[in-house]
């Protein structure tokens, strides 16, 4: 299922009071412009005009003040796209840690318990990650830790069963999200308020089907390792949620590329690659499971 991260206060609010700060500045500004001078004509308090240390400093100092750097957004200590790239690698590198120990050194048919707890724990703080109204690192990285070690569990079954199925899942997973990024860099895809609100639409009804198929697998109601999600159905199903996981990223940058223009703090960086975490890991699961329904058909 997709993330909520950017769709939630954790991270909407830092955007949306980095915008009322910049619009606050620009509206003090103006105002500092319009209104340089007193009633009688003279400078208004505070305008430089009046004494103040740049007006004592030599030409000599004033022109290596103004011939320095500007400040970056990292010197500021605010949210860039390398900073989001950076923290992004660190996720997947621990993502890509716990798969290595999911596949390597457990046995998905005689451990299966080692899967569902780690299972467990990826999604409760996957929870407490979406809705935190400040980043944690450290819960980030056991997030990404556990859901690794159910990734590599669950790969290492499926390749058992069909040998070379998870490459081909990677690569795939790979190639949409390489897609995603090139539509959405060059401008020809962007998120609207009406895809949004179809998209909602649409994750509801997925994961109405998606809980009603569960509840009847473990009933025994149906058969089969997919439940309803088997056969043709099953692939149709697995495209449409496919879609909508490359929506999500479209929203996912969507909402990174604001807060990088509204300058949110730099330790949102976090937020943003647990975010796209577990777009892509919701990603990789969906295309999984229809390389799976190919195989078995």
């Amino acid at each position: 299922m997709p993330n909520p991260v950017f769709r939630s206060k954790a991270f909407q609010g830092p955007v949306q009071q980095a915008k009322q700060e910049q619009h606050a500045g620009y509206q003090q500004a103006q105002g500092y412009r319009q209104q340089p001078y007193g009633a009688a004509g003279q400078p208004a308090a505070g305008h430089p005009s009046q004494a103040s240390p740049a007006n004592t400093m030599s030409s000599d100092q004033l022109s290596q003040m103004y011939q320095q750097p500007s400040a970056t957004a990292a010197d500021t200590g605010r949210m860039t796209f390398g900073s989001v790239i950076n923290r992004t690698s660190l996720v997947f590198l621990m993502i890509v840690a716990g798969a290595v120990f999911g596949w390597t050194f457990a046995n998905p048919v005689n451990n299966a318990g080692i899967y569902f707890i780690a299972l467990a724990v990826g999604f409760v703080f996957g929870l407490i990650n979406a809705f935190k109204r400040e980043p944690s690192p450290v819960m980030i990285s056991i997030y990404a830790v556990a859901q690794g070690v159910f990734l590599g569990g669950i790969s290492a079954l499926f390749e058992l069963q069909w040998p070379g199925i998870v490459f081909q899942a990677v690569l795939a997973t790979l190639s949409v999200f390489a897609v995603v990024l090139a539509l959405f860099r060059s401008g020809k895809v962007r998120a609207t308020p009406k895809m949004n609100r179809i998209f909602m639409i649409a994750m509801v009804s997925y994961l109405v089907f998606s809980l009603l198929n569960f509840v009847l697998m473990i009933t025994g109601a149906i058969d089969g390792m997919f439940g309803l999600r088997s056969g043709w159905l099953g692939i149709v199903i697995g495209l449409l949620a496919v879609v909508m996981a490359s929506y999500s990223l479209v929203m996912d940058f969507t909402s990174i590329e604001e807060g990088v223009r509204a300058g949110v703090p730099e330790r949102y960086s976090w937020t943003a690659a647990f975010g796209l975490a577990a777009t892509m890991i919701w990603l990789y699961i969906e295309i999984l499971r229809i390389l799976a329904i190919f195989n078995q058909d």
